[in-house]
């Protein structure tokens, strides 16, 4: 007989992508289509950059089936498919419902969602600092507005009976390590160096990061060039030794279960 294909498991995060810097984008040496959290009987998809729909349907993740599309900020590599992914959220207007998170800078003069899709959405939430929102089994926070070029916020998680937080795009500063404690830390990794002129973290931020926070599992991702050169995989093995956390360098198409920080 046929063995039986076991189903996904409950309560998980899928990298759609991994690359963070232009020319990891451009040039898709890495994918660049965000993560999607499945969380009890509620999805959601975070940050869709350029390819977004191409990774989902690869991973072979239904997008209607999503209760919504997060936004940390405006910025191409992670609102490139905004669009694309609302419209197969609501299977072309047919299926009207979901809803769309972003700061006020993407909705503005040069929104980053069309406009007769808008009337597809249930809603289009403006994100402000310190707030809070909940889709169905989901719920986050929006605890700090970061150092970025644009309006970007970062997300304390609580899903599948844990906490989880993620730190988008930002330069370093001490609030950082005030505010996200999620068991489990995403954190978008850049730089190999901090840059005075470049608002992103580098591997010795996150470093520090994971040093002060030890959460029960930190995982990297939105690699620039440089840092993918040095083989991402190699720094999360030297981070984990370094601040004695489980680091782990996330990889396109990754899933990653929840239920192991039951177990760490």
């Amino acid at each position: 007989m046929p063995s039986r294909k076991e189903p996904p498991p409950a309560n998980t995060i899928t990298f759609l992508g991994t690359a963070g810097a232009r020319f990891m984008v451009t040039r898709q040496l890495a994918a660049s289509g965000g993560w999607w959290l499945d969380a009890g009987n509620t999805g959601v998809l975070v940050d869709p950059g350029p390819g977004c729909i191409v990774q989902a349907t690869k991973r072979k993740l239904r997008p209607e089936k999503l209760s919504a599309v997060i936004l940390s900020h405006r910025h191409l590599d992670h609102s490139g498919d905004t669009n694309i992914m609302v419209e197969a959220m609501t299977e072309g207007g047919f299926n009207r419902h979901g809803r769309l998170f972003a700061p006020a800078d993407a909705l503005g003069n040069e929104p980053v969602i069309y406009s007769y899709l808008r009337d597809y959405l249930d809603s289009v939430e403006i994100l402000q600092e310190g707030k809070s929102y909940t889709v169905g089994d989901i719920s986050f926070t929006t605890p700090l507005r970061h150092i970025h070029s644009v309006e970007t916020y970062g997300f304390n998680f609580h899903a599948g009976g844990h906490r989880f937080s993620y730190i988008a795009d930002t330069r370093y500063f001490e609030k950082l390590v005030q505010t996200y404690n999620g068991e489990l830390l995403i954190i978008n990794t850049l730089l190999m160096e901090p840059r005075d002129t470049v608002d992103h973290l580098a591997v010795s931020d996150t470093e520090r990061i994971i040093r002060e926070l030890k959460p029960k599992v930190a995982i990297l991702t939105h690699y620039g060039t440089r840092v993918w050169q040095a083989h991402p995989w190699e720094i999360a093995g030297k981070l984990s030794q370094s601040t004695g956390c489980r680091v782990l360098a996330a990889r396109d198409g990754m899933k990653f279960a929840l239920s192991e920080l039951d177990q760490s």
